[in-house]
């Protein structure tokens, strides 16, 4: 079965105790939406031109100018198909906020890995503590 992004995602763990930070949205999201800022804080995206690198992780659904809990480091459960140790990636195109094993190859595209699957359908993300990066060419 291949990997698969469906959108109906549950926070299993937020990696940041009880009282996680929250920020207000300039961009809906989804819980579970990898979130970046360009502007405010919105939905990251891969795609070259329009990249917003993922720096954080909504823990619940808000529309524009709500205020969410966010976290850089929790575990998210609701994917399908994922393959235990795979590295994952913020998406591409309409994708905004979503994840896949796929590293985009599009120069310019954002290829930093922001987590890695736990198993088929948890991802442990850790988008806090690494270096950005890009597709050259």
């Amino acid at each position: 079965m291949a990997f698969a992004d469906s959108g109906v995602r549950t926070i299993v763990n937020s990696g940041k105790g009880s009282t996680p930070p929250k920020i207000t949205l300039a961009g809906a999201c989804k819980v579970g939406d990898v979130l970046g800022y360009s502007s405010g804080w919105k939905p990251a995206l891969a795609t070259a031109g329009s990249v917003i690198q993922g720096r954080l992780v909504a823990l619940r659904d808000g529309a524009v100018g709500d205020e969410i809990p966010v976290s850089p480091c929790p575990v998210v459960d609701g994917y399908t198909g994922g393959t235990p140790g795979n590295p994952v990636y913020v998406a591409e195109g309409a994708n905004s906020g979503c994840i896949t094993e796929t590293i985009p190859d599009t120069a310019s595209d954002a290829t930093t890995q922001v987590g890695m699957m736990l198993s088929a359908t948890q991802c442990q993300f850790n988008v806090g503590g690494r270096a950005d990066s890009v597709v050259s060419g």
